[in-house]
């Protein structure tokens, strides 16, 4: 298991060849360097920043960034280095947070080639220090170590290096800020093209060459402008560029207010359609072209076919002159029709956070073009009263008023077409991607076979809350859940007692845990229900009169042990057999389906090593087919302090209410959630629990 250190604390490296990783609530610096047996730094040669990122054996990030990963080859690195330190630095310039405590604690990991974690260390207790070092590297009798640091210099980077003996300290934090800076100006672009086999088509507004984002004829070092306000159309015909690959919530840099004169530039309109093209057959002769300029060489021979072709997309009907295409379900490339809807509801997400990123740029440029003319207007006295300084005012106001009505216009032409799209994609979705309101489930079906993905829930952003995309998460799970029974943060929320808190996210979790087991073929998923206090009676009565558990809720604290002992055994037995290539000789009676835990009211019921046991579970489980849903709110596990970090940042936060918490920094977006919950009234859960356990029993599981 992952040595998680604490301040002082060193661990033994048995690998040489190492990646840092680093996470942080905030875009940081990460820098490194080298020193002798003392710890002095020679000099700037001795110095990994965004500026110089590599040095002999040692590479760090160039810009600054939320996550890093830093790659040291121990053996590579020159015999008089006996240190190398790992430096985390805040970007001055009023590029973020001024200080570490105002922001949540830094996580560095060392880990081996494999991804697999050696070490660990959470910095806390930071409070005005803007610059730390997290980690040391140290040799010691020709073996490698690495030692958890954690000091902080409230002078800053500047400071830092001087603390290290290096003479020049003040110049060389200045030339990382500089590096920095440049870094964020490059950050501006659009995520890399997609892959041409996962993009849909679509058709991109026109633009200049050079001005757009991403656009590869833009000059080397330039900031692109922000995507121009604009929904990118479907094509009919001839595809489009690739549009950039559909985010998560949750990586990736936004983008910047568009220059003054793409401002006054009147809104771009969508080009037209290209001509529909011809189909051809599989088999069908292709004439040769005349060679172009500028690509790629296509040397595959023109008549063998290395794959199946997909099957063909759904033809769009005829649209008025004019006019958008209209949507139709499916319009998006995949080998089934379930992977095109779920390349198109991510085609969806992209689309509404672009346009919505454009329309935010545009505003903030709106509002700073008129803050600097009243600025200029009232700078010199004689003007700042009279009809004159009245005129420049109004002027200003009335080019701000023009700007964004534009942005407006041009947000809402997108959000129309965005809705109209929802509500040809939202009836077509299948059962895994559907909500429970979706007519679907009263012809529901036990699946024969695993989905791509599931739907736990919808976003949606606040200029235009009725236009909710499906958060669909690829199965099976790679990280558990965490449906948080704590208030939420929103403003003019209705304050609600802490047993309503807990009720609401149980019948949360209760929802997502039917809707797991109704998309898994028979007896492949397992449930288990850790319910220490017995609290859960009422929101759990679906799931105990169903059938569908593999025991009853575990009460007390002996159930609690016993469930984890059951889990744990599985998972280590899972592992060794994987791990030396016989998973033939796994036991006869142990279940390999997968398998969910469901945790209510954590920690009450628990000691320290059913929370150690916990840990493992949601660290070692996801890799072995064993997922842990934990229902509980953070406050009430307050008293283990750091010790339960790493628990909660290896699970995915769900919250039983709407909630803006799901960060996007593709595009700077907080994302509010609204959790899948069933209709008031309504027995489709009941219904569909009954089928799934008809089904177990008619195939014996």
């Amino acid at each position: 298991m992952t040595a998680e250190l604490v301040r002082g604390q060193n661990h033994p490296l048995p690998e040489t060849r190492l990646e840092i990783r680093v996470s942080a609530g905030t875009p940081v610096v990460a820098l490194a360097t080298t020193g002798d047996e003392q710890g002095t730094v020679p000099g700037t040669a001795g110095v990994a920043h965004p500026g110089a990122p590599v040095l002999p054996g040692i590479e760090v990030s160039r810009q600054a960034a939320a996550d890093h990963r830093l790659a040291v080859d121990l053996d590579a690195v020159p015999e008089t280095v006996h240190r190398v330190d790992v430096l985390l630095a805040l970007p001055g310039g009023g590029h973020g947070p001024a200080r570490f405590g105002a922001v949540a604690a830094p996580f560095v990991a060392v880990t081996g080639l494999d991804g697999g974690e050696l070490a660990s260390y959470t910095l806390t207790g930071l409070d005005a220090e803007s610059a730390v070092i997290a980690l040391e590297l140290y040799r010691r009798q020709g073996a490698w170590k690495v030692r958890a640091v954690g000091q902080g210099y409230a002078g800053g980077l500047a400071e830092l290096l001087a603390d290290q003996g290096l003479a020049q300290a003040r110049e060389l934090a200045g030339a990382v800020e500089e590096a920095v800076a440049r870094g964020l100006a490059r950050s501006v672009a659009a995520p890399p093209p997609r892959a041409a086999d996962g993009e849909r088509s679509r058709q991109t507004t026109a633009s200049a060459p050079g001005t757009g984002p991403g656009d590869p004829t833009a000059a080397p070092g330039t900031a692109p402008a922000a995507p121009a306000p604009g929904y990118a159309g479907r094509t009919t015909g001839t595809p489009a560029p690739p549009a950039a690959q559909p985010p998560r919530p949750g990586t990736g840099p936004a983008p910047t207010p568009p220059s003054p004169s793409q401002a006054d530039a009147a809104p771009p309109t969508p080009a037209p359609p290209a001509a529909p093209t011809a189909p051809t057959g599989p088999t069908a002769p292709t004439a040769p072209t005349a060679p172009t300029t500028g690509g790629p060489i296509d040397y595959s021979h023109p008549r063998r076919q290395t794959t199946a072709p997909p099957p063909p997309v759904p033809a769009a009907p005829p649209a008025e002159p004019g006019q958008p295409t209209r949507p139709v379900a499916g319009d998006a490339t995949g080998w089934s029709m379930e992977e095109r809807l779920y390349n198109q509801v991510w085609g969806m997400f992209e689309d509404l956070a672009r346009t919505t990123a454009a329309y935010r740029s545009a505003v903030d440029f709106a509002d700073a073009r008129r803050d600097k003319e009243l600025d200029q207007a009232l700078s010199d006295p004689r003007s700042r009263i009279g009809g004159q300084a009245d005129a420049v005012r109004q002027a200003a106001r009335a080019r701000h008023e023009e700007l964004v009505d534009r942005a407006r216009a041009a947000l809402d032409r997108d959000l129309a077409q965005l809705t109209a799209e929802s509500e040809v994609v939202e009836p077509a979705l299948p059962p895994a991607y559907a909500g429970w309101d979706n007519p679907v489930w009263h012809g529901y079906r036990v699946p024969m076979e695993i989905p791509m993905a599931v739907r736990l829930g919808d976003l949606h952003l606040p200029e235009e809350p009725g236009l909710r995309i499906p958060l669909l998460v690829r199965l099976p799970l790679e990280r558990g859940l965490w449906i948080d029974s704590g208030r939420s943060g929103l403003s003019g929320e209705t304050a609600a007692d802490a047993e309503q808190s807990r009720r609401l996210a149980m019948e949360t979790a209760v929802a997502l845990t039917a809707r797991l087991l109704a998309v898994y073929p028979p007896g492949e998923f397992g449930v288990h229900v850790v319910d220490a206090a017995g609290s859960a009676a009422g929101p759990l009565a679906p799931l105990v009169r169903s059938g569908v558990l593999a025991a009853p809720p575990a009460a007390g604290a002996a159930g609690v042990a016993d469930v984890l002992d059951r889990l744990t055994r599985r998972v280590d037995l899972v592992q060794m057999a994987v791990r030396a290539g016989a998973p033939d000789s796994l036991p006869p009676d142990l279940d390999t389906a997968e398998q969910l835990l469901i945790v209510h009211d954590f920690p009450h019921g628990f000691d320290d090593r059913a929370v150690t046991q916990l840990r493992y579970l949601a660290d070692e489980g996801p890799a072995v087919g064993v997922h842990l849903m934990l229902v509980a709110d953070r406050e009430d596990a307050a008293a283990y302090g750091p010790l339960l970090d790493p628990l909660w940042r290896s699970l995915m936060r769900l919250t039983p209410v709407p909630d803006d918490h799901l960060a996007d920094p593709w595009v700077g977006h907080a994302w509010t959630y609204e959790p899948p919950l069933v209709p008031p009234g309504s027995r489709v859960v009941e219904q569909v629990l009954a089928r799934v356990a008809a089904a177990r029993r008619d195939w014996g599981r």
